[in-house]
Formats: structure tokens, C-alpha cells, sequence
């Protein structure tokens, strides 16, 4: 396998629940793994408590490493836009809490610059009536959720926040972004 073959990248994003976007991209055509956990907060390898005692100044995110040949990462936050609302501070529907925040930890100045260019050209379309509140900060650390969160979408479907919050969005993602999905 050629080295460009191997090449990866990583976006760490969050936009609320872990499980929503992580569900998001999982079904996405070259991402190659998903995994949630949390970044931007104080305390080293944070719990799940620890992140929803509101406490510890993380956000729950997902960390995409995906194949830019396969999708760019203007890509990967065209789907992180698409399937969040990025106007709603520390909030996405009824989960409230900084922990919920919706956040773009870049890796190094290209994500940064694409980010912003890619949050300025949204509201340029005017597809959201408020401003993005979307914070566009430096990724310092990744804490990887407990074992239980990983694949939680895929592993508890029929669980009812699955069925009320996540399997819409999941639904909504399929049926706008066919051809991003995974064959």
C-alpha cells in the first residue's frame, strides 16, 4: 500500500451529544474510525460525571479520523454543520450545558483558516437566521469516553433517546447526504 494510501487526518468536533455526531459519522463515506470523548477542559482524563458536573470545562466531541482523498475535511465540517444547530450557545435541543457547546478544535492553522472560512461562507447563505456561536479553538487534548459511549447509536438503537433524538438526525443525514454515505 502506498503511503499517500495511508494517509490520514483528524478533526475533533463537538456539536452536544457525542452520540449524535458520532452516529453522523459513522455512516460517512472516509471516515475511517469515530470516537467519543472530550476536549477543552482543565482536568486530565475526565469521567463521564466529572464532564456532566458541568465542572471540568469539556465538551463532548468525537474525534473523525477520516482518508482526505475520500473526503476533505471542508467536507467532514459541512456535515458537522449539517447536522447540528451551530447558533445555540451550550445547547442542542433539550441537552443544555457547556459540555454541549459547539466547538471546532483545529489541529493547525489550515483547519483553522478552513473553519472559519467555511462558518463565514454558511452565514454568507444565510441558512441560519441567528449567528454561529461555533467556537473555532486551538485542540490541545482528547479524552476517549468510557467504553460505553463508543458506538452507542449502533449499539443501543432501540434505547429511546436513540429513538427520539438520534435516529431523526441519523434519518435526516441519509436522506439529504446520499452521496456522502458509506456504500
Amino acid at each position: 500500500m502506498a503511503d499517500d494510501a495511508r494517509r490520514s487526518e483528524v478533526a475533533t468536533l463537538g456539536g452536544g451529544c457525542f452520540w449524535c455526531v458520532e452516529a453522523v459519522f459513522e455512516e460517512t463515506k472516509g471516515v475511517l474510525k469515530v470516537e467519543s470523548g472530550y476536549s477543552g477542559g482543565s482536568v486530565a482524563h475526565p469521567t463521564y460525571r466529572q464532564v456532566c458536573s458541568e465542572t471540568t470545562g469539556h465538551a463532548e466531541v468525537v474525534q473523525v479520523t477520516f482518508d482526505p482523498a475520500v473526503i476533505s475535511y471542508r467536507d467532514v465540517l459541512g456535515v458537522f454543520f449539517a447536522t447540528h444547530d451551530p447558533t445555540t450557545l451550550n445547547r442542542q435541543g433539550a441537552d443544555v450545558g457547556t459540555r454541549y457547546r459547539s466547538a471546532v478544535f483545529y489541529h493547525d492553522e489550515e483547519q483553522r483558516r478552513v473553519a472559519e472560512e467555511v462558518i463565514a461562507e454558511i452565514e454568507a447563505e444565510g441558512v441560519w437566521d441567528d449567528p454561529i456561536v461555533t467556537e473555532v479553538v486551538p485542540f490541545d487534548e482528547f479524552y476517549r469516553a468510557e467504553e460505553y459511549h463508543q458506538g452507542y447509536f449502533r449499539n443501543n438503537a432501540r434505547q429511546p433517546y436513540c429513538q427520539v433524538v438520534i435516529a431523526p438526525k441519523v434519518a435526516k443525514y441519509r436522506k439529504q447526504h446520499l452521496d456522502k454515505l458509506r456504500a
